[in-house]
């Protein structure tokens, strides 16, 4: 079992683009394994656009590995996506994660962009077939409902052969494209028990298909901070979970010492989870470095000690 800890953003969280690339050298530099970058395009909280990350991380980051958490297929053609990732994975010299989801019906995104919330599901599935053949094959034909394709061809190809294919969503339509076409799955918001029951239909699913997915490649994260849960940033974290949830922040979240995030983690290690991304509750350019620098010198080494501890 290779256990491992990213860390994760969705809100734009610095002062300037100084600041992010400030901590993407902490990151770069400091052992995490991963950068992964939500996908939301309107809104009114400032985020950047998860495509666009990932390319410049390709040239701003020497060790980095970096994925999208989880980029909407839905809203993306597969065949300039497939082009986009084989792209930046010959930049980076094949650190690239790529991830894709749905996304969800209730986006503004789909609205503001005129694509259709309908079929969104089929254009998803069709489009990670196209994607994962485009990156392995000369020539492909593709006959779907959505996307047609008669002998198409991008090059370069991938470094990585095969490029990873992580899929998030944990509903029934989820975890069959999961077990059909990934090579690993990606939680959303959720507890270790509601995980549990996800990882474990995935893995049975795919060996009725005659597939496997490795048991390191299923992630899951949650928020953290050093510090003390009674501080305003935090209630207003949990807040805005609460809110977006419709339920507690219990389960979601870890504040406080090393000790609080290691229950967590071990809940959801026991879940069948092995890659962690994780999100610093934090607000401001030096505040995310502080949280970060915590958790480079605490928390990951406390979770690189389970590879030890399972062997």
């Amino acid at each position: 079992m290779g256990y491992g800890a990213g860390i994760g953003i969705a809100n734009f969280n610095f002062d300037d683009a100084r600041g992010f690339w400030q901590w993407v050298d902490l990151c770069d530099n400091g052992g995490v394994d991963s950068l992964w970058q939500s996908d939301r395009i309107i809104d009114t909280v400032p985020n950047l656009e998860v495509m666009s990350v990932m390319a410049a991380l390709a040239g701003g980051s020497k060790n980095l590995k970096f994925g999208m958490n989880v980029a909407s297929l839905g809203l993306r053609h597969p065949v300039l996506t497939a082009k986009q990732c084989a792209t930046i994975d010959v930049l980076s010299d094949g650190r690239l994660l790529p991830a894709f989801g749905i996304g969800s019906a209730l986006s503004k995104d789909y609205t503001a962009t005129g694509t259709p919330t309908k079929g969104r599901g089929k254009r998803t599935d069709e489009g990670l077939q196209i994607m994962a053949r485009l990156w392995r094959e000369d020539k492909v034909t593709f006959e779907g409902e959505y996307f047609q394709l008669r002998e198409a061809s991008i090059a370069p190809k991938p470094v990585q052969t095969p490029l990873p294919l992580w899929v998030g969503g944990s509903a029934p339509k989820a975890i069959e494209r999961t077990a059909m076409w990934g090579t690993g799955w990606q939680a959303g918001i959720e507890t270790a028990a509601e995980i549990a029951p996800v990882v474990k239909a995935i893995k049975q699913r795919a060996g009725e298909l005659g597939r496997k997915i490795d048991d390191d490649h299923f992630g899951a994260g949650f928020g953290f901070r050093f510090g003390d849960p009674n501080e305003p940033i935090v209630k207003r974290y949990n807040q805005a979970l609460e809110k977006r949830l419709g339920k507690p922040a219990q389960g979601y979240t870890a504040v406080g010492g090393l000790e609080q995030m290691m229950t967590l983690v071990d809940d959801f290690c026991a879940a069948g989870i092995a890659k962690f991304i994780l999100r610093p509750i934090a607000s401001g350019t030096q505040d995310m470095l502080h949280q970060t620098k915590l958790m480079v010198e605490h928390l990951i080494p406390a979770i690189d000690a389970l590879n030890t501890r399972s062997t």
